[in-house]
C-alpha cells in the first residue's frame, strides 16, 4: 500500500506546488485546509478536510483523525506556513511521526527562547523581556528606553506589534488576552532580511534584501516593499554574520527567512537578528525566488519535512539578477470594496511594458476585500525583477507613487445589492425578479439591453459577449459605487460556470468555480460521487457509437445516453436494447443547446427505475439543507421531456431520511459550500440515486411552486446566500402546488393563444402563456421544450391539484398552423 502523507494548507494562491513536490498517484497525499484555500490544492488529492482556520487545534486533530481512518497512519505530516508548524510539530509527537519536533522548532517561533539561544552564541540581539502586564513594559523602558515594541511571543508578519512612546501610550494599550507578549527597544534601523537554505555544512543559495518602509508600517497603512541588494560589501558582511545564525541555531539542513538590523557605516556595517524563522520568507518572498532565481523554496521545505535531500537547484548562488516586491494595505477598515486600482490619472493596469513589476495581483474594480489575516491578502501585490539594485528600487518606489488604490468601507446597515447574471424568457423569470427586488436593490449583467426588466432594477449593465472579463467589468461597475453588501447569481445554467468565475473575481459568496465545473459536468460529477462511495450509479464515458454498444452490454439494458453539460434534458434518450441505443444515439450525440459546450463524448449510464423527483436546497457555508421536493411529471417518451412538476410534502416519505443523507452528501463531493441547487433525483427500489446536481435556482417554475406550496420563496433564499447571509427556511404551510405544461399535438405554427377562460377556473393561480402568435414550435427531440403554455394551481392534495389541471387545461384555446407551411 503507498505511504500516506498528510499535508496542513491555508493559502488560496500558488505558493507551493504540491502536485511537482510528490506523486499524488505513487503516494496518497490527504489535506486539512480551509474551505477558501481547497481551490488551490492538486486534483490528485487522496482525501480533503475542511477546518474553520488550520489555527483550531481541535478542529485540525479531529481532520486528522478523520484521514487517517480514510487512508492509514501517515507516514510524514507537513506544513509550509509559519503558523501551522506549531500544530504540526505537535501531530508528529502526538502521532510518531518522524520530523521536527516541538521543542526543536521552538528557538525559531518562540522569540524568548530565539532571543536566549542567540545570545548564547554571542550573536547580537535585541534586549528581550517578557511582556506578561504593564509593570514588566514599564520596568523594560525605564531600562532601555522609550520608544518600545510590544509584540506576541510566536507571532507572525507583525501581526500584534504595537510601538508605545511612553507611558502614555502604555497606560491605553489593551493586552491581547491568552496571548504571551515580550517587549523589546524600538531601533529605528535599516532592517533586511536574508532568505535562503542552509546546507548542514554551509549556505546554499541565498540572498539578502532591504525592506522598502517596515512591516510594521504596513500594519499602519504605508505599503511595504523589498529590494534585493548588490553591494558586494554589505552582502558578504551578510554573508558570514548569516553563517553564524546558521550555525547557533540548527546543525542539519534548514530552509531560512532571518531579520536583520543594520546600522553602523557602509564601511563597518553592524548587524543584530530581528527574529529568524525556520520557513520560507512570506511575502511574494517564494514567487521572487522561484521566478527570478529559478529555486523553489517551498520545495526545498517540503523536500526536508519529508526527510529527503534538498533540491540541487537549492546549493547553488541565487545568480546575479534582482528581484524585489512590493505590497499595498487597504487604505481603510475591512470589508471594503475597491472603487479604484490602477495607474493614477487613466486607470491602466501598472505592468512591465513600462519599466513597472512583471507580475501582479491587483483586484478589479467593485472587488470586496475581506478581513482576512497574512500578506497573501494584502490590497494589492506586485513582484520586481532587473539587472540590479537600483533598477528595480526604482521601479518599486514608481509604481508606489503612481498606484492609484482607493476603497469604500462596506455598511452592512446600507441597502444591499445583487446583480443577477443573465436575464431568461419573461415568462419562466419575471416572478423570480419580483422575488429578488422585494429582497434589495437588483442589478442587471446580460447581453441584451432590459425591456421588460427595468421595473425591477436599480441598475444594470449589457456586455458584448459572455466572457468572464466581460461579465467581471459588468458586475464590478454595478456594484462599485454600492455602499452595503453586494452579491452575484444566476439561474441561467449557460451562465452559471461563467458567474462563479466573476464571483471568485470580486470575492463575491458564491459555489467556486470548481464547484460549478462540477455540477456542470456530469460525467465529473459521476466520478466525484463514485469516489466519495455514494450509492453507485454504473456509468461510462463512451465517444462513438461503438463504444456505446460496449458499454451498454457491460451496463446492461435499459441505459440512458445523455451529453455531458447541456441543460433542459436536451439530448437525453433511453434506449431498451442494442437496436435501440443504435437508433437513438445519434440524438445524444448530435444534440445542442445554446451558449453551452457539450464537451467530449457522451455520458452512458444504466436505466434507474422509479419515480422520478427535483429537489432544491439552500447551503450555506457547506451546511446543505433540503427545502422542496418537486414530483416531476415526463412526458415524450423516450426523450425525458419534463411536462409538469408537482411540489408537495415529503418529509413523511420512507425515503426523506435517506433523501437528505445522500444529497448532503453529494454537495460535499462537489464541493458545493453555498448558493441553491437544483437537483434530479429517482426513487429506485434500492432508494434514491442521484442524477445530477443544478448550481442554480430551478426553471419550470418550481421556484413559484415552492413558495406557493410551503412559503418559502427559494429566490429571496438565493439573494440571501448571494449576500453572505443565512437564509430563513422555515416553513409558513405545507400544501401543494402544480404546473403543466401544454404542448401542441405535432409541430406547428402558432397562430392564437386564449387562455382566459382557464385563468377564471378555481384554484388556478396563473396561466402563462409561453408561445407568442408566429413562433414554431417542433416536438421533441426536434425541438427544445416547445410549449404553448403553463397552468400552475395549488390544492390541499395532489388529486385537487390534477382536477384542477385538467380543467383548466381543457379551456385553454390554441389555433396552430402545421410547421411546414411556416418557411
Amino acid at each position: 500500500m503507498p505511504g500516506h502523507i498528510i499535508v496542513i494548507h491555508r493559502w488560496t494562491d500558488r505558493y507551493a506546488d504540491y502536485a511537482s513536490y510528490t506523486d499524488h498517484g505513487a503516494r496518497r497525499v490527504s489535506y486539512v485546509t480551509t474551505a477558501r484555500a481547497a481551490g488551490s490544492l492538486p486534483e490528485r488529492a487522496a482525501a480533503v478536510r475542511t477546518v474553520p482556520s488550520t489555527e483550531d487545534g481541535k478542529e485540525v486533530r479531529a481532520a486528522v483523525a478523520s484521514l487517517i481512518e480514510e487512508c492509514g497512519r501517515p507516514d510524514r505530516i507537513v506544513a509550509l506556513h509559519e503558523v501551522d508548524l506549531d500544530i504540526v510539530a505537535e501531530l508528529r509527537g502526538e502521532l510518531g511521526v518522524p520530523g521536527e519536533t516541538s521543542e526543536e522548532l521552538a528557538p525559531f517561533r518562540d522569540k524568548l527562547v530565539m532571543a536566549r539561544r542567540l545570545a548564547e552564541a554571542a550573536i547580537p540581539v535585541p534586549a528581550t523581556e517578557p511582556a506578561p502586564d504593564r509593570a514588566a513594559v514599564a520596568a523594560f523602558a525605564a531600562a532601555h528606553g522609550w520608544p518600545v515594541l510590544v509584540k506576541p511571543v510566536r507571532g507572525t508578519a507583525s501581526a500584534g506589534v504595537t510601538r508605545l512612546g511612553s507611558p502614555e501610550d502604555l497606560d491605553a494599550y489593551v493586552f491581547p488576552r491568552d496571548m504571551p507578549m515580550l517587549v523589546q527597544p524600538y531601533l529605528p534601523h535599516d532592517i533586511l532580511h536574508v532568505d535562503g537554505v542552509a546546507t548542514g555544512s554551509g549556505l546554499g543559495a541565498w540572498q539578502v534584501s532591504r525592506y522598502v518602509n517596515t512591516c510594521l508600517e504596513f500594519t499602519e497603512g504605508t505599503a511595504l516593499g523589498s529590494v534585493e541588494l548588490d553591494d558586494p560589501r554589505l552582502t558578504e558582511a551578510v554573508g558570514v554574520f548569516t553563517a553564524r545564525v546558521v550555525r547557533a541555531l540548527s546543525a542539519g539542513p534548514w530552509v531560512f527567512h532571518l531579520e536583520l538590523f543594520l546600522s553602523g557605516t557602509p564601511e563597518q556595517p553592524e548587524l543584530r537578528v530581528l527574529e529568524v524563522g525556520a520557513r520560507p520568507g512570506g511575502a511574494e518572498v517564494p514567487f521572487v525566488w522561484k521566478e527570478v532565481h529559478g529555486v523553489d523554496l517551498m520545495a526545498a521545505a517540503f523536500a526536508l519535512q519529508m526527510g529527503e535531500p534538498l533540491p540541487r537547484e537549492c546549493l547553488a548562488s541565487a545568480g546575479t539578477e534582482r528581484g524585489g516586491w512590493l505590497l499595498v494595505p487597504t487604505p481603510v477598515t475591512r470589508p471594503c470594496r475597491v472603487v479604484a486600482a490602477g495607474r493614477r490619472g487613466d486607470g491602466r493596469p501598472l505592468d512591465g511594458g513600462d519599466g513597472g513589476p512583471y507580475a501582479s495581483r491587483v483586484p478589479v474594480v467593485g472587488r470586496t476585500l475581506a478581513d482576512l489575516p497574512g500578506y497573501e491578502h494584502s490590497g494589492a501585490r506586485f513582484r520586481f525583477r532587473g539587472r540590479d539594485t537600483a533598477e528595480v528600487e526604482a521601479a518599486i518606489r514608481r509604481t508606489i507613487d503612481e498606484f492609484d488604490f482607493r476603497c469604500t468601507p462596506i455598511d452592512p446597515d446600507a441597502p444591499a445589492r445583487v446583480v443577477v447574471v443573465g436575464s431568461g424568457g419573461r415568462p419562466y423569470r419575471e416572478y423570480a425578479f419580483a422575488d429578488a427586488a422585494a429582497r434589495c436593490e437588483v442589478a442587471l449583467a446580460g447581453l441584451a439591453e432590459p425591456t421588460w426588466q427595468l421595473a425591477y432594477l436599480t441598475g444594470h449593465r449589457s456586455v458584448p459577449d459572455a466572457g468572464v472579463d466581460a461579465l467581471t467589468r459588468a458586475v464590478g461597475e454595478c456594484v462599485a459605487g454600492t455602499p452595503g453588501r453586494t452579491g452575484v447569481f444566476t439561474w441561467d445554467e449557460v451562465l452559471l460556470e461563467s458567474t462563479a468565475a466573476v464571483a471568485a473575481r470580486l470575492g463575491l459568496p458564491h459555489m467556486s468555480p470548481a464547484a460549478a465545473r462540477n455540477c456542470r459536468d456530469k460525467l465529473a460529477t459521476r466520478r466525484l460521487l463514485a469516489e466519495a462511495g455514494l450509492p453507485a450509479v454504473r456509468y461510462a464515458h463512451v465517444r462513438d457509437e461503438d463504444e456505446a454498444l460496449r458499454a451498454a452490454d457491460a451496463i446492461g439494458y435499459p441505459v440512458v445516453v445523455k451529453p455531458r453539460s447541456l441543460a433542459g434534458s436536451v439530448g437525453v434518450v433511453i434506449a431498451q436494447d442494442a437496436g435501440d441505443l443504435r437508433r437513438v444515439h445519434h440524438h445524444a450525440a448530435e444534440a445542442a443547446y445554446p451558449g453551452l459546450d457539450p464537451l467530449d463524448g457522451l455520458l452512458l449510464e444504466e436505466f434507474l427505475s422509479g419515480p422520478e423527483i427535483s429537489v432544491d436546497a439552500a447551503v450555506h457555508d457547506g451546511d446543505a439543507r433540503l427545502v422542496n421536493v418537486a414530483r416531476k411529471r415526463l412526458g415524450f417518451d423516450p426523450f425525458f421531456e419534463e411536462v409538469g412538476h408537482l411540489v408537495s410534502p415529503w418529509r413523511h416519505e420512507p425515503w426523506a431520511d435517506e433523501l437528505t443523507d445522500l444529497l448532503t452528501e453529494a454537495h460535499r463531493a462537489l464541493g458545493v459550500r453555498t448558493g441553491v441547487t437544483h437537483a434530479e433525483v429517482r426513487l429506485t427500489p434500492a432508494g434514491p440515486r442521484l442524477v445530477e446536481l443544478n448550481g442554480r435556482l430551478g426553471g419550470d417554475f418550481i421556484p413559484r411552486l415552492g413558495k406557493l406550496a410551503t412559503g418559502v420563496d427559494l429566490t429571496a433564499v438565493a439573494v440571501d446566500l448571494a449576500l453572505g447571509l443565512r437564509p430563513e427556511l422555515r416553513q409558513a404551510r405545507d400544501v401543494c402546488a402544480e404546473v403543466r405544461f401544454l404542448y401542441p399535438p405535432r409541430d406547428c405554427v402558432v397562430g392564437s393563444l386564449d387562455v382566459s377562460a382557464a385563468t377564471a377556473v378555481p384554484g388556478v393561480v396563473d396561466v402563462v402563456p409561453l408561445a407568442a402568435p408566429g413562433t414554431r414550435l417542433l416536438l421533441p427531440p426536434r425541438g427544445v421544450v416547445p410549449r404553448l403554455a403553463a397552468v400552475i394551481v395549488t390544492g390541499d392534495t395532489p388529486d385537487d391539484c390534477r382536477r384542477t389541471l385538467d380543467e383548466a387545461s381543457a379551456l385553454v384555446r390554441s389555433e396552430i398552423e402545421p410547421a411546414g407551411e411556416a418557411a
